[in-house]
């Protein structure tokens, strides 16, 4: 005897149900995946503030080595977040953050994709972000120590 087809196997009840079911299947399966999207994670304005406030920074301490003048501000864009982890930093919950970027300097038509690696401090209160870097030195306790800035207001 030939196999059937599914649909004339099981009948108009899977059927009904299976129409019941595929929507409200929909319907829930973008709340499980931003469940699965990381509590804590920070939003995009702060990832874009703090990728920015990187480059500023670096930008910064070239231009004062080779005593330039700093440019303006770069225009960061197209974040693509691969990695990420919950870590201390200092006394404070953090993030390390890694992923790549499109981004340019201020009055430059070259847009640049690089990769990223960004540390994040949660606020005191859990509702503000600052970008952390790290000193290079070792606390009292043999542990890293952090240079932290707050991030710029979006």
């Amino acid at each position: 005897m030939p196999a059937l087809p599914i649909s004339a196997q099981s009948g108009p009840p899977l059927r009904r149900w299976w129409g019941l079911l595929l929507p409200l299947l929909l319907l829930l399966l973008p709340l499980a995946l931003t469940g699965c999207s990381g509590v804590g994670q920070p939003p995009r304005s702060a990832l874009l503030g703090a990728l920015e406030l990187q480059i500023q920074l670096t930008q910064g301490a070239i231009a004062e080595a080779l005593a330039l003048e700093a440019g303006g501000a770069p225009e960061v864009s197209r974040v693509r977040v691969a990695e990420q982890e919950s870590l201390s930093i200092g006394e404070a919950k953090g993030l390390r953050i890694v992923g790549q970027f499109d981004w340019r300097l201020a009055g430059d038509p070259i847009r640049v994709d690089s990769p990223f690696e960004l540390y994040l401090q949660r606020g005191e209160k859990g509702q503000s972000w600052r970008l952390a870097r790290p000193s290079g030195a070792a606390g009292e306790n043999g542990g890293q120590l952090w240079i932290t800035d707050p991030l710029p207001a979006g």
